[in-house]
């Protein structure tokens, strides 16, 4: 009998379900992710796996070279389980814990907490993102359990704080030991097989303006007015770099690298004209760039704007840069990893999986560039909804890349 026959019995979608809604009810925004894991290191030892958790300082990691960087700064647990073999490779299975704010929770149709289910659909911040993903590991390594296979080599799972704040999680579990052969990172890829990723930097422009009463605005000078051009100056800078920045992994992608404003704070009071505006954002970092050569283009872009305007000439805006970095992931496109998966999926599916870049940044460049562990990206979840009012995540798509990751396991550990 195929490994992926004697599996398939003990995929439990009704199991599946049960535990992504336990997680899901779990908040786990970014510096509030400990029930969650507390959740995930019960579950991972009554899988029978060798539970280290241990509370992460980020300050006690500044220091460390390569230290990715962390907008929140709290001490918080990570989690990591392995399920040793005799002697083969060691297999790591990724996912991060913690998920962005909903925002809005007025705007949501299902509660972002509440793992509302609606046919194939459970609904809930982090459905996607990746609690979908870290509940197929657990399905995986469930059923490879329950079908009594033994493995020859070893299987890792980790579940990782702070990853959308820079990923101090998984550099914490790497500069701690648990490290591998390979890994798989479980982001929403549509069952996709991801061998590369972009890189990000975050960004922090302040523009200065002057104060007025707002009913004789035209002796102050409004920041936001003077924001306009720059921010013309940044979308012209967008559109430059992803016609002229391009790889092979993203073919027919219009936006591979994107710059994108995501708050924007100006002035102290409704007649006043705002005397300081403060936008943030990020900007995305092409294979074979680095992150400093893109931010001087944006430094640059940011200049060239305030030159043109007579009063930012004189008191220029500033740029800083702020929170997490990822770089782009070394690509490994042809690692015997991807085909592996390639052809697992296929046997599951019937289709061989695509194979592509993704245009935002992960942990699984901390793997790659620092640590020289080959991987890629790969789980159920669509990353059009990540960081999207009425997340949701199908519960078909999360029973596949269950069965398609134990399957992997089994290939790539190899079985007694």
């Amino acid at each position: 009998m195929a490994v992926k026959d004697r599996l398939a019995p003990h995929i439990d979608a009704r199991r599946l379900t049960e535990s992504l809604s336990a997680l899901v009810r779990l908040r786990s925004v970014t510096g509030e992710e400990d029930a969650a894991q507390e959740w995930m290191a019960k579950t991972l030892a009554e899988l029978g796996g060798d539970v280290d958790v241990w509370r992460v300082d980020p300050a006690d990691l500044k220091a460390r070279p390569g230290y990715p960087g962390a907008r929140v700064d709290s001490p918080r647990l990570n989690v990591v389980a392995n399920f040793p073999g005799p002697g083969g490779p060691t297999l790591v299975l990724n996912g991060h814990i913690d998920t962005v704010t909903p925002g809005d929770e007025q705007g949501w149709t299902h509660a972002p907490f509440a793992a509302d289910v609606v046919g194939d659909r459970l609904y809930g911040r982090g459905a996607t993102d990746m609690k979908g993903g870290l509940v197929a590991i657990l399905g995986a390594v469930g059923a490879v359990r329950a079908a009594g296979i033994r493995l020859q080599g070893s299987v890792q799972v980790q579940s990782v704080i702070g990853e959308e704040d820079g990923g101090v999680g998984a550099f914490a579990a790497l500069e701690r030991g648990h490290t591998g052969d390979a890994v798989i990172i479980c982001e929403p890829t549509q069952l996709a097989v991801i061998p590369a990723h972009a890189g990000v930097t975050i960004f922090r422009i302040t523009v200065p303006g002057r104060a007025a009463h707002g009913c004789v605005r035209a002796e102050g000078v409004s920041a936001l007015e003077r924001f306009l051009p720059i921010h013309s100056a940044l979308r012209a800078l967008e559109e430059e770099r992803n016609r002229t920045v391009r790889h092979p992994l993203y073919q027919g992608m219009a936006l591979p690298w994107p710059l994108s404003i995501g708050m924007v704070h100006a002035g102290t009071w409704p007649a006043i004209v705002p005397e300081r505006l403060v936008a943030e954002g990020r900007v995305g970092v092409g294979l074979g760039e680095t992150v400093e050569d893109v931010r001087r283009q944006l430094e640059a872009a940011v200049e060239g704007a305030a030159q043109a305007d007579g009063f930012l000439r004189d008191h220029p805006p500033t740029v800083e840069w702020v929170g997490g970095v990822w770089e782009p992931s070394r690509p490994s496109p042809d690692h015997p990893m991807v085909r592996m998966l390639q052809r697992v999926a296929a046997d599951v599916t019937g289709t061989p999986a695509r194979v592509c870049g993704a245009p935002y940044g992960s942990d699984l460049r901390l793997f790659t560039n620092m640590f020289g562990i080959p991987g890629v990206l790969f789980g159920p979840g669509d990353i059009r909804l990540a960081h999207f009012t009425d997340e949701y995540v199908s519960l078909a798509e999360v029973e596949r890349a269950a069965l398609i990751l134990a399957a992997a396991v089994c290939e790539y550990c190899g079985v007694r």
